[in-house]
This record gives C-alpha cells, sequence and structure tokens, in this order.
C-alpha cells in the first residue's frame, strides 16, 4: 500500500514539474504578434502611473489625481479658502469628472462655496531624473477658476499653470496593522 501512495506522489511532482517547465517556457518565448504589447508596456499606456499628489494654487495646497480604468479619473482639490466666510479654512473639492486619454487630462471639481476648477491640459515628463522624484511628472495646461456670488453672477478666471507631482516618499506613510 505504501508503494502505491509512493508511486502515486511521484507521478504527482513529475506532473507538477513537467507543467511548471512548460509554463516558463511560454514565458520566454515571444508571442509572435508583433502588434500585441507585453504587460509592463500595457500598464505605462494605461495612464496608472500618473497617479499622485502635486502641488496646487499656493504652498500647502494640492491636487490628488487617480487614474482607474479606461482613463477614468478620481480626485480632489485641497486648498485654503479665499472668501470672507472661509478665509484660510482648508477645503477638499472632489472632482466632478475627470478624464485621461493619452496623456491629455480633463478635470472638473464639485462646487465648495461657490467655487470650482476646470482643468485642461496634459501629464508631460517633468523635471524629476527618476521616478517616485519630485516633478517627476508634471501636470501643464489651463485652470479655469469659476466663483459665483450671493446673485448667483459667474465670474472666470483662465490662467496657465504647471502642477509638479510630489515626491513619492513625501507620501504619508501606511498605518502599522497589529
Amino acid at each position: 500500500m505504501r508503494r502505491v501512495y509512493f508511486m502515486f506522489a511521484l507521478a504527482m511532482a513529475l506532473g507538477v514539474l513537467t507543467v511548471s517547465a512548460e509554463l516558463r517556457a511560454q514565458e520566454a518565448k515571444p508571442s509572435g504578434d508583433a502588434g500585441a504589447k507585453s504587460a509592463p508596456e500595457q500598464v505605462a499606456k494605461s495612464g496608472h502611473e500618473y497617479s499622485g499628489m502635486y502641488t496646487f494654487l499656493k504652498e500647502g495646497e494640492f491636487v490628488q489625481v487617480t487614474v482607474e480604468d479606461a482613463g477614468h479619473v478620481t480626485g480632489f482639490v485641497s486648498r485654503f479658502g479665499d472668501g470672507e466666510s472661509d478665509k484660510g479654512a482648508f477645503l477638499d473639492q472632489f472632482f466632478k469628472s475627470g478624464k485621461l486619454e493619452g496623456n491629455k487630462l480633463i478635470f472638473t471639481t464639485e462646487v465648495v462655496h461657490g467655487v470650482t476648477f476646470d482643468f485642461k491640459g496634459t501629464v508631460e515628463r517633468g523635471e524629476g531624473k527618476n521616478p517616485g522624484d519630485e516633478a517627476y511628472f508634471v501636470l501643464k495646461g489651463t485652470l479655469t477658476e469659476n466663483a459665483s456670488d450671493v446673485n448667483k453672477k459667474v465670474t472666470s478666471h483662465s490662467r496657465d499653470v504647471l502642477f509638479k507631482m510630489f515626491p513619492q516618499d513625501a507620501a504619508p506613510a501606511p498605518a502599522a496593522r497589529n
């Protein structure tokens, strides 16, 4: 009986080794399809690498951009209030909509205290030398601030902007789990 178990175990081990060798051989072979992209190339083209925290208009303000599947972009602007009632208060304005097509980025924020922001521009390589360096990527484009007063009159102000990605080690460390 022990001999039967031994033979069964040996057959299973040989089967696993054979399948493992075949899988490694398949991974090493080029697909033969010149148009196919490897997994790292697909990740690089998805825009996920653009996700992160970028500077905003003033020192201490930032915009968080998260690129999700199919170019859908979520995030928020964290800024200091400028109005009479919110002067100096920290305000978070979440994206109402956002989209990334190639390196073209657009987003619009929700209204907070009568103010929205529209960004239209591109994500480009910045002056940072390595991934994770400050300004490795930059958001370059036009930011339009739309402010409505108590009479619902909207005033728009557009300006060219360049927002630099924060260095990766500047992000808060994840909380330790017990």
